[in-house]
């Protein structure tokens, strides 16, 4: 096969490296992450292109010095021919996977929203169980993390939760989270000892930062109230918390953690342009729903990306049918088995749709 003829990849890092020394990009941090972002594919790229050319080369000689021996020199020189096509077959491999768009999201921090959905105070009490896992796993990948808001309910559960998650890999490794989780056990509200089904809803989006959602003052409608705790008393003597509704899109975000306004509202604008940029980022793809509405459904029971059984100890991730029995160890925050069989899922899937896949590599 020819060797791919990729100098436009060139070309565009030439480009972007002389962008990235440019002052007026330089003063513009969203675009500067961006360029630096796209550079660094674009190295990867270039490189493996190089190591494809070589391994191109080293196969053309170890044919031709093939055709040129006999006896047990040509044996040898055999066994050089297929030393060289399995390179050239790996950095086939690599550039293909190289050359598959990357998620725009990778790198951001990560906003996840868990809320009890269907079976009463026993769906939010699971959903506390999946808001203390995740927290877990934020630890154990050592992660920050910032509780935004929690609502807790009667019963020592939680009515919703909102935390941000911060790493380099946090986007990548948490965005399969989303959707209706189902949880299978004995509530502790049941005296006979019965299994019930509930479930609990969990979100997952990017956070945007300030400099790329621009929002128009002029459609927020902020109402400000008394913040309540379980059952609806009061626990505030001012009017801490915050209402921000976006006129335009009808997006509500509700606010009281703080006890200060001014903390609440920064807080619900943070929460606030995250979904905005979702929706803007949705736009530009030209999907007809918001990736909430995708992740969640309608957070019934029989929508379910996971299942947590806690009578045999067992969660069944029902998108890539794999089911492990550790329950208890997954609810402790090990949660990397699940985590990287959804990424290879993610890559196979990639790799199969990829118009590169089964034909020439060559590109003009």
């Amino acid at each position: 096969m020819d060797v791919p003829n990729l100098e436009k990849y060139e070309a565009e890092r030439d480009a972007i490296a002389d962008q990235l020394s440019d002052q007026k990009v330089l003063s513009q941090p969203g675009k500067l992450k961006v360029l630096s972002k796209r550079f660094k594919e674009l190295e990867d790229i270039v490189a493996i292109v190089r190591r494809l050319r070589d391994a191109q080369n080293d196969l053309d000689a170890a044919k031709e010095l093939y055709n040129d021996l006999s006896g047990d020199e040509r044996e040898l020189a055999r066994l050089e021919v297929e030393d060289a096509g399995n390179c050239l077959e790996r950095c086939e491999q690599d550039l293909r996977e190289a050359l598959i768009p990357k998620d725009p999201n990778n790198g951001r921090d990560v906003m996840m929203e868990i809320r009890g959905a269907e079976g009463g105070e026993e769906a939010n009490l699971f959903a506390k169980d999946l808001f203390e896992m995740y927290l877990r796993y934020a630890d154990r990948r050592k992660w920050k993390h910032e509780v935004i808001s929690l609502s807790p309910s009667e019963q020592d559960g939680i009515n919703e939760a909102v935390i941000i998650v911060s790493g380099d890999d946090a986007w990548q490794r948490l965005k399969h989270e989303g959707g209706p989780h189902r949880v299978q056990r004995v509530p502790i509200t049941e005296s006979q000892g019965r299994v019930h089904t509930s479930s609990a809803t969990v979100t997952v989006l990017p956070v945007a930062e300030e400099l790329e959602i621009e929002i128009d003052p002029s459609e927020l409608r902020i109402d400000v109230f008394r913040s309540t705790g379980p059952g609806g008393q009061s626990v505030n003597t001012t009017d801490s918390a915050v209402r921000i509704t976006h006129i335009p899109t009808g997006l509500v975000v509700s606010m009281q953690e703080e006890r200060s306004q001014i903390q609440n509202r920064a807080k619900a604008m943070q929460v606030l342009r995250s979904r905005l940029l979702q929706l803007e980022q949705e736009r530009k793809e030209g999907e007809e729903s918001m990736l909430r509405k995708s992740q969640v459904g309608g957070g019934g029971r029989s929508e379910k990306v996971r299942t947590y059984n806690f009578k045999e100890n067992r969660v069944t991730d029902h998108r890539i049918k794999l089911t492990l029995y550790k329950l208890d160890r997954v609810l402790a925050g090990d949660l990397d088995e699940l985590v990287d069989a959804l990424l290879a899922d993610e890559r196979s899937r990639q790799l199969l749709d990829s118009s590169l896949i089964g034909e020439p590599l060559a590109i003009s």
